[in-house]
Protein backbone atom coordinates (compact mmCIF):
# COMPACT_ATOMS: atom_id res chain seq x y z
CA UNK A 1 0.00 0.00 0.00
CA UNK A 2 2.63 2.45 -1.19
CA UNK A 3 2.63 5.18 -3.82
CA UNK A 4 0.41 7.96 -5.10
CA UNK A 5 -0.70 9.08 -8.53
CA UNK A 6 2.06 11.68 -8.31
CA UNK A 7 4.82 9.21 -7.44
CA UNK A 8 3.89 6.37 -9.78
CA UNK A 9 4.68 8.10 -13.08
CA UNK A 10 8.33 9.00 -12.32
CA UNK A 11 8.86 5.54 -10.77
CA UNK A 12 7.61 3.68 -13.85
CA UNK A 13 9.28 6.10 -16.27
CA UNK A 14 12.55 5.63 -14.40
CA UNK A 15 12.29 1.85 -14.74
CA UNK A 16 11.44 2.15 -18.44
CA UNK A 17 14.46 4.36 -19.14
CA UNK A 18 16.85 2.05 -17.31
CA UNK A 19 15.83 -1.20 -19.00
CA UNK A 20 18.31 -0.90 -21.87
CA UNK A 21 20.65 -3.87 -21.76
CA UNK A 22 18.41 -5.86 -19.41
CA UNK A 23 17.32 -8.50 -21.90
CA UNK A 24 17.73 -11.85 -20.14
CA UNK A 25 15.16 -11.35 -17.40
CA UNK A 26 11.41 -10.89 -17.27
CA UNK A 27 10.47 -7.67 -15.47
CA UNK A 28 7.00 -7.25 -14.02
CA UNK A 29 5.41 -4.56 -11.83
CA UNK A 30 2.42 -5.15 -9.55
CA UNK A 31 0.92 -1.82 -8.44
CA UNK A 32 -2.03 -1.36 -6.06
CA UNK A 33 -5.26 -2.17 -7.89
CA UNK A 34 -6.44 1.44 -8.03
CA UNK A 35 -3.35 2.37 -10.12
CA UNK A 36 -3.31 -0.60 -12.51
CA UNK A 37 -5.06 1.39 -15.25
CA UNK A 38 -2.46 4.18 -15.01
CA UNK A 39 0.50 1.80 -15.00
CA UNK A 40 -1.01 -0.21 -17.86
CA UNK A 41 -0.83 2.93 -20.02
CA UNK A 42 2.69 3.75 -18.86
CA UNK A 43 4.14 0.30 -19.72
CA UNK A 44 2.33 -0.04 -23.05
CA UNK A 45 4.82 -0.80 -25.85
CA UNK A 46 7.56 -1.86 -23.42
CA UNK A 47 8.75 -5.29 -22.28
CA UNK A 48 7.48 -4.62 -18.74
CA UNK A 49 4.74 -7.02 -17.70
CA UNK A 50 1.89 -6.10 -15.36
CA UNK A 51 0.29 -7.81 -12.41
CA UNK A 52 -2.10 -7.39 -9.50
CA UNK A 53 -1.27 -7.73 -5.81
CA UNK A 54 -4.34 -9.83 -5.02
CA UNK A 55 -7.58 -11.05 -6.59
CA UNK A 56 -10.90 -12.61 -5.58
CA UNK A 57 -11.53 -16.35 -5.72
CA UNK A 58 -14.95 -15.57 -7.20
CA UNK A 59 -15.61 -14.84 -10.86
CA UNK A 60 -18.13 -12.02 -10.22
CA UNK A 61 -21.03 -11.08 -7.96
CA UNK A 62 -21.98 -9.34 -4.73
CA UNK A 63 -18.51 -9.12 -3.19
CA UNK A 64 -18.13 -5.42 -2.45
CA UNK A 65 -14.55 -4.20 -2.48
CA UNK A 66 -13.13 -7.26 -4.25
CA UNK A 67 -11.27 -7.30 -7.58
CA UNK A 68 -11.98 -10.05 -10.13
CA UNK A 69 -9.62 -11.71 -12.60
CA UNK A 70 -11.67 -10.31 -15.47
CA UNK A 71 -11.08 -6.79 -14.13
CA UNK A 72 -7.31 -7.44 -14.16
CA UNK A 73 -7.65 -8.83 -17.68
CA UNK A 74 -9.29 -5.59 -18.81
CA UNK A 75 -5.91 -3.91 -18.26
CA UNK A 76 -3.83 -6.68 -19.85
CA UNK A 77 -2.39 -8.03 -16.61
CA UNK A 78 -0.12 -11.04 -16.95
CA UNK A 79 0.33 -12.01 -13.29
CA UNK A 80 -1.36 -11.86 -9.92
CA UNK A 81 0.33 -12.28 -6.53
CA UNK A 82 -1.53 -14.77 -4.33
CA UNK A 83 -1.12 -15.74 -0.67
CA UNK A 84 1.38 -12.99 0.10
CA UNK A 85 2.56 -13.27 3.71
CA UNK A 86 0.71 -10.07 4.62
CA UNK A 87 -2.54 -11.39 3.14
CA UNK A 88 -2.13 -14.60 5.15
CA UNK A 89 -1.04 -13.03 8.47
CA UNK A 90 -3.00 -9.75 8.51
CA UNK A 91 -6.17 -10.80 6.69
CA UNK A 92 -6.41 -14.46 7.63
CA UNK A 93 -6.21 -15.89 4.11
CA UNK A 94 -6.02 -19.68 4.41
CA UNK A 95 -4.20 -22.05 2.08
CA UNK A 96 -7.61 -23.28 0.91
CA UNK A 97 -8.70 -19.77 -0.07
CA UNK A 98 -5.37 -19.14 -1.79
CA UNK A 99 -5.87 -22.39 -3.72
CA UNK A 100 -9.30 -21.23 -4.89
CA UNK A 101 -7.74 -17.96 -6.06
CA UNK A 102 -4.98 -19.90 -7.83
CA UNK A 103 -7.52 -22.01 -9.74
CA UNK A 104 -9.68 -18.99 -10.61
CA UNK A 105 -6.66 -17.01 -11.85
CA UNK A 106 -5.50 -19.74 -14.19
CA UNK A 107 -9.05 -20.29 -15.41
CA UNK A 108 -9.12 -16.62 -16.42
CA UNK A 109 -5.68 -16.69 -18.09
CA UNK A 110 -3.62 -15.03 -15.35
CA UNK A 111 -0.35 -16.58 -14.15
CA UNK A 112 -0.43 -16.85 -10.34
CA UNK A 113 2.63 -15.92 -8.28
CA UNK A 114 2.04 -18.21 -5.30
CA UNK A 115 3.72 -16.96 -2.11
CA UNK A 116 4.81 -19.38 0.61
CA UNK A 117 6.94 -18.80 3.68
CA UNK A 118 7.38 -19.06 7.42
CA UNK A 119 7.20 -16.61 10.33
CA UNK A 120 10.08 -16.09 12.81
CA UNK A 121 8.36 -18.34 15.36
CA UNK A 122 8.19 -21.13 12.79
CA UNK A 123 11.89 -20.72 11.92
CA UNK A 124 12.90 -20.76 15.60
CA UNK A 125 10.82 -23.89 16.25
CA UNK A 126 12.25 -25.69 13.22
CA UNK A 127 8.87 -25.63 11.43
CA UNK A 128 10.01 -23.94 8.20
CA UNK A 129 9.53 -27.02 6.03
CA UNK A 130 6.23 -28.02 7.67
CA UNK A 131 4.68 -24.58 7.10
CA UNK A 132 5.82 -24.33 3.48
CA UNK A 133 4.80 -27.90 2.78
CA UNK A 134 1.25 -27.24 3.99
CA UNK A 135 0.94 -24.05 1.93
CA UNK A 136 2.29 -25.73 -1.20
CA UNK A 137 0.66 -29.14 -0.95
CA UNK A 138 -2.81 -27.60 -0.45
CA UNK A 139 -2.48 -26.17 -3.98
CA UNK A 140 -0.70 -29.19 -5.47
CA UNK A 141 -3.37 -31.59 -4.20
CA UNK A 142 -5.93 -29.69 -6.31
CA UNK A 143 -3.93 -28.81 -9.46
CA UNK A 144 -0.98 -31.23 -9.48
CA UNK A 145 2.47 -30.36 -10.81
CA UNK A 146 0.89 -29.63 -14.20
CA UNK A 147 -0.88 -26.66 -12.58
CA UNK A 148 2.50 -25.01 -12.13
CA UNK A 149 3.37 -25.00 -15.83
CA UNK A 150 1.96 -21.50 -16.00
CA UNK A 151 2.63 -20.30 -12.47
CA UNK A 152 5.44 -18.86 -10.37
CA UNK A 153 6.32 -19.62 -6.75
CA UNK A 154 7.75 -16.99 -4.41
CA UNK A 155 9.45 -17.92 -1.14
CA UNK A 156 9.06 -15.29 1.57
CA UNK A 157 10.98 -15.88 4.81
CA UNK A 158 8.68 -13.51 6.69
CA UNK A 159 11.16 -13.25 9.57
CA UNK A 160 13.75 -11.69 7.22
CA UNK A 161 11.52 -8.93 5.81
CA UNK A 162 12.02 -5.51 7.37
CA UNK A 163 13.26 -6.99 10.67
CA UNK A 164 17.01 -6.49 10.35
CA UNK A 165 17.41 -10.28 10.30
CA UNK A 166 18.63 -11.82 7.07
CA UNK A 167 18.53 -15.23 5.48
CA UNK A 168 21.84 -16.24 3.96
CA UNK A 169 21.85 -17.13 0.25
CA UNK A 170 22.57 -20.71 1.34
CA UNK A 171 19.52 -20.77 3.66
CA UNK A 172 17.36 -19.43 0.85
CA UNK A 173 18.76 -21.97 -1.63
CA UNK A 174 18.00 -24.81 0.78
CA UNK A 175 14.31 -23.83 0.95
CA UNK A 176 14.06 -23.26 -2.81
CA UNK A 177 15.41 -26.78 -3.43
CA UNK A 178 12.91 -28.13 -0.87
CA UNK A 179 10.06 -26.41 -2.75
CA UNK A 180 11.23 -27.86 -6.07
CA UNK A 181 11.40 -31.34 -4.53
CA UNK A 182 7.80 -31.06 -3.26
CA UNK A 183 6.53 -30.11 -6.74
CA UNK A 184 8.48 -33.04 -8.22
CA UNK A 185 6.51 -35.49 -6.06
CA UNK A 186 3.41 -34.70 -8.14
CA UNK A 187 4.83 -35.76 -11.52
CA UNK A 188 6.46 -38.87 -12.94
CA UNK A 189 9.40 -37.02 -14.41
CA UNK A 190 10.92 -33.90 -12.91
CA UNK A 191 9.95 -31.63 -15.80
CA UNK A 192 7.67 -29.00 -14.24
CA UNK A 193 9.63 -28.98 -10.96
CA UNK A 194 12.82 -28.03 -12.78
CA UNK A 195 11.28 -25.39 -15.04
CA UNK A 196 8.96 -23.63 -12.57
CA UNK A 197 10.39 -20.29 -11.53
CA UNK A 198 10.90 -19.87 -7.78
CA UNK A 199 11.48 -16.27 -6.74
CA UNK A 200 13.09 -15.14 -3.49
CA UNK A 201 11.11 -12.56 -1.51
CA UNK A 202 13.29 -11.96 1.54
CA UNK A 203 14.43 -8.33 1.34
CA UNK A 204 16.38 -8.47 -1.92
CA UNK A 205 18.45 -5.29 -2.29
CA UNK A 206 21.04 -4.01 -4.79
CA UNK A 207 23.89 -5.02 -2.48
CA UNK A 208 22.81 -8.65 -1.99
CA UNK A 209 20.98 -9.45 -5.23
CA UNK A 210 23.91 -10.87 -7.19
CA UNK A 211 24.87 -13.27 -4.39
CA UNK A 212 21.25 -14.44 -3.97
CA UNK A 213 20.61 -14.92 -7.68
CA UNK A 214 23.83 -16.96 -8.02
CA UNK A 215 22.14 -19.83 -6.14
CA UNK A 216 21.07 -22.75 -8.35
CA UNK A 217 17.38 -22.82 -7.46
CA UNK A 218 16.73 -19.08 -7.08
CA UNK A 219 15.26 -17.84 -10.36
CA UNK A 220 14.55 -14.20 -9.50
CA UNK A 221 13.12 -11.95 -6.84
CA UNK A 222 9.77 -10.75 -5.51
CA UNK A 223 10.88 -7.23 -4.67
CA UNK A 224 9.20 -5.10 -1.99
CA UNK A 225 10.69 -1.90 -0.59
CA UNK A 226 13.56 -1.75 -3.08
CA UNK A 227 11.02 -1.52 -5.92
CA UNK A 228 9.90 1.91 -4.70
CA UNK A 229 13.11 3.46 -6.05
CA UNK A 230 13.62 2.92 -9.77
CA UNK A 231 17.43 2.81 -9.58
CA UNK A 232 17.43 0.24 -6.77
CA UNK A 233 14.93 -1.90 -8.67
CA UNK A 234 16.97 -1.62 -11.88
CA UNK A 235 20.17 -2.56 -10.04
CA UNK A 236 18.44 -5.76 -8.88
CA UNK A 237 17.24 -6.43 -12.45
CA UNK A 238 20.81 -5.99 -13.69
CA UNK A 239 22.05 -8.47 -11.10
CA UNK A 240 19.50 -11.01 -12.35
CA UNK A 241 20.43 -10.25 -15.97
Amino acid sequence: MNGTLESIKPLVEGIKQGLAGIENVEVSVCPPAIYIANVSELVKGTSILLGGQNVSSEEAGAFTGEISCKMLNDFACDFVILGHSERRSLYGETSELVTDKFIQSQKQGLAPILCVGEQLEDRENDRTEAVIEEQLRTVLEKVGAIGFENAVIAYEPVWAIGTGLTASPEQAQEVHRFIRDIVAEYEQERVVAEQVRILYGGSVKPDNAKEIFAMNDIDGGLIGGAALKSEDFLEICRAAN
